[in-house]
C-alpha cells in the first residue's frame, strides 16, 4: 500500500483559499452596499414623484416655497444617491473581479496538487508492480523436464 501523497504547497494552498473567502466576503459587502443605495435611490424617485403628483395650484406663496425647497433638496439627493450607486458599482465590479481572480489562482493551485498526487500514485502503483514481478521471477522454480 502506497504512502500517503504529501503537497508540498500546502499550506500555500490554505492561505489561497483563506484569501478567496475574504474576496468572497468583500463581495458580499459590496453586493449588499449596493442593494442598500439602489433602495434608497427607488425610495427618493418615489418621494420625487409623490412630490409632482401633490397639488400645488392652492399653495400660498410661503407654502409653494416651501415646496420649491423641498422638490430641489429632493433632486440634489437624487443626484448624490446617483453617483454614490456608480461608486459602488464601480467597487462591486472591482471585489467581483478580485474574487474571481483568488478562485483562479486556488484552483490553479489545486490542480497542480490533483496532478501532482496523481503523478504520484502512478509511480507508487509502478514500484509496487515491479517488486512484486520481482518476487514472482525470485520464487518462480522451472519444472524440470
Amino acid at each position: 500500500m502506497p504512502r500517503p501523497y504529501h503537497f508540498e504547497l500546502e499550506k500555500v494552498l490554505d492561505f489561497r483559499k483563506q484569501v478567496e473567502e475574504q474576496a468572497r466576503l468583500a463581495l458580499a459587502k459590496a453586493l449588499a452596499l449596493h442593494a442598500e443605495q439602489l433602495k434608497i435611490v427607488s425610495d427618493i424617485e418615489n418621494k420625487i414623484q409623490i412630490n409632482e403628483k401633490s397639488k400645488y395650484a392652492k399653495l400660498s406663496a410661503d407654502d409653494m416655497w416651501l415646496w420649491r425647497q423641498y422638490d430641489d433638496a429632493l433632486k440634489k439627493d437624487l443626484q448624490a444617491s446617483h453617483n454614490r450607486l456608480r461608486q459602488l458599482a464601480l467597487n462591486l465590479q472591482k471585489c467581483r473581479t478580485e474574487a474571481i481572480k483568488k478562485s483562479k489562482d486556488r484552483k490553479l493551485l489545486e490542480k497542480l496538487k490533483e496532478n501532482q498526487a496523481k503523478k504520484y500514485y502512478e509511480e507508487e502503483n509502478l514500484k509496487e508492480q515491479k517488486e512484486y514481478d520481482e518476487m514472482a521471477t525470485l520464487r518462480f522454480k522451472p519444472k524440470d523436464f
